[in-house]
């Protein structure tokens, strides 16, 4: 027998019902603000007939909040890491109630705009806190993992629920209770974050690098910008030119920060396999997810003529998979390999992606939302599975950068989505039209509104067909993504 003993490593200290309650607590701000990024599909048409908005503004009206939130994650995160990660998002709790109330009693279109540029920057505020804060609080890897695993599926339900948020308030009230209903939950954070969350931040003491931060924000803002235009409209120069700028100014942004003692972002992170593989398959998750749901929602109103309310309500249907097959994911990769757990998952959403690349103008809509509950079952819970790596992954004092590359990757992932897989269906659909209809009709289901009624029925028929080439190219991008996490994660930890 030896006679030296070999060191263990001292088990993580578990969390108690103080910091399950606190996690709690950190779901009010996280739902608010993924709820935020869809909660106007409902109430544009009665802030048109208030407000009197031009078409530039009403379009900067929905896509301002999430613009704001996506550049300003990666600075928002990293500052929290300096100032403490609870200062930050009571900051933002009390930034996001102001920015609420002006929203809700704006007088005019870009006094409604400026009160979403700040919604954002609050939403930034609170986003990548929520996130660090978890890796903070749970230091027991199973139980941050039951952890992430509720942040995950709150999130992606909050922009689900969104839109049945807004149809709900606007039979009762004007539409400015959709930005009103933010309050008691900030309220109620303000006063409980103080108690059951302690303060949390890195090591580094070093200045802050306010051009990093200006860079980072100048990077993603034109990417994401560029992407989502280009996707809906073709391609524009200007889309095109942003997107070009913001490439290169992500390239001076990463070459700084390798040459900084205390950078935004540490490169080192990325050549991390468990982190940067993470980071990859989560934008490849989001890409499927967010493309795909265009084509869906679409369907439900356009072609079987459900109201804007009704299709909200239906889609939320599959996630009734994802609520029983994210825990079950999560206990899995306690016993086996989480690349295989995560290959799985992302194999199963494949499989559901082909299941839609069947349905056509006879399909049974329960059909359809039974392929949606598959292809959201595995998707989710392989994405929750990879935030819970990549936060593990994470040096503590890092958290707060680490949790916001992360959420700005799920941005850019969803951008990128609309723009390839809607180019797929766009294809797909003018190929699937008679070169007889008119040229409205042929670019779009919505430019054959009006037309002949022979027209229209093409044009779902088209569009439907549309659909399916979306799902084949979702189909494609999870098998892409079950390699990577194959490839990359396996005996990570």
């Amino acid at each position: 027998m030896s006679l030296t003993a070999r060191p263990r490593t001292a088990p993580a200290a578990r969390a108690g019902r103080r910091e399950w309650t606190a996690l709690g607590v950190l779901m009010l701000p996280l739902l608010l603000v993924s709820m935020d990024v869809s909660v106007l599909y409902f109430a544009i048409p009665s802030i048109a007939a208030d407000l009197r908005p031009g078409a530039t503004q009403q379009l900067w009206i929905l896509d301002m909040y999430g613009f704001v939130l996506a550049g300003l994650l990666v600075t928002m995160g990293a500052l929290g890491d300096r100032v403490g990660r609870r200062r930050l998002l009571l900051s933002g709790a009390a930034l996001f109630g102001a920015a609420s109330v002006a929203a809700a009693y704006a007088h005019s279109a870009g006094a409604l705009i400026g009160a979403r540029a700040v919604l954002g920057i609050a939403g930034a505020c609170l986003m990548p806190s929520t996130l660090a804060l978890i890796r903070t609080l749970f230091q027991d890897p199973a139980q941050r993992a039951k952890a992430v695993t509720l942040w995950t599926t709150v999130m992606a339900s909050g922009i689900s629920l969104g839109p049945v948020v807004s149809g709900v308030l606007l039979e009762h009230f004007w539409w400015g209770s959709v930005f009103l209903v933010n309050l008691p939950a900030m309220l109620l954070l303000s006063v409980l974050a103080p108690v059951l969350l302690a303060e949390s931040k890195g090591a580094g003491d070093g200045r802050f690098d306010v051009l990093g931060g200006l860079l980072s924000l100048g990077a993603l803002l034109p990417v994401i910008y560029g992407v989502k235009e280009l996707a809906g409209g073709g391609w524009d120069p200007v889309a095109g030119a942003g997107v070009v700028v913001g490439v290169l100014l992500g390239v001076v942004f990463v070459r700084r920060q390798a040459r900084l003692d205390h950078p935004v972002v540490d490169p080192r992170l990325f050549r991390t396999p468990a982190y940067g593989g993470s980071l990859l398959v989560n934008l490849l998750a989001m890409a499927a997810t967010v493309g795909f749901a265009v084509f869906l929602t679409q369907y439900l109103q356009s072609v079987l003529g459900q109201s804007p309310l009704e299709a909200a309500l239906w889609s939320l249907v599959p996630t009734g998979g994802v609520m029983v097959a994210a825990p079950l994911a999560a206990a899995l990769a306690r016993r086996v390999d989480r690349a295989y757990v995560m290959g799985g998952g992302f194999l199963v959403s494949a499989a559901g992606f082909g299941w839609l690349a069947t349905v056509d103008r006879a399909t049974p809509l329960w059909v359809v939302l039974a392929g949606g509950a598959v292809y959201a079952a595995g998707l989710v819970s392989a994405m929750t599975l990879a935030n819970e790596l990549a936060l593990g992954a994470t040096p503590p004092e890092r958290a707060g950068a680490a949790a916001a590359v992360l959420e700005s990757g799920s941005e850019l992932g969803g951008a990128l989505g609309m723009a390839v897989l809607g180019s797929v269906g766009a294809a797909v659909y003018t190929a699937a039209m008679p070169s007889s209809a008119p040229a409205a009709a042929r670019e779009t289901l919505g430019g054959a509104s009006g037309a002949a009624p022979g027209v229209v029925d093409a044009a779902r028929g088209a569009f439907v067909e549309a659909m399916s080439g979306a799902a084949v190219g979702a189909s494609g991008l999870m098998v892409l993504a079950a390699g990577v996490a194959l490839a990359l994660l396996r005996r990570r930890t």
